[in-house]
């Protein structure tokens, strides 16, 4: 007899990672690392203790931000625990 697991809508997982490590894949050429510490209904999200990674020709660009805004119309995915790119830098 298998159990039936009651459905989780997609804000609940991410109202599970406030005050957690996040990596967050934008529609762009840039991804960010941090703690999340708030978003809203429509996932504009607010990180601390950010790394923002962009991919160029020159290769991979770090940089480090106190805190960030993300527009939520603009992420493409996000990753609770992820701990960004491999980096070489």
């Amino acid at each position: 007899m298998s159990e039936t697991i009651p459905p989780v809508l997609p804000l609940e997982l991410v109202d599970k990672c406030i005050g957690s490590q996040i990596w967050v894949l934008m529609k762009t050429d840039k991804e960010f690392t941090g703690i999340l510490r708030g978003f809203d209904q429509f996932v504009n999200m607010v990180l601390e203790d950010v790394s923002e990674y962009e991919w160029t020709s020159e290769g991979l660009i770090r940089t480090h931000l106190d805190q960030i805004l993300l527009n939520g119309n603009n992420i493409c995915v996000l990753i609770p625990g992820g701990a960004g790119p491999n980096e070489t830098l």
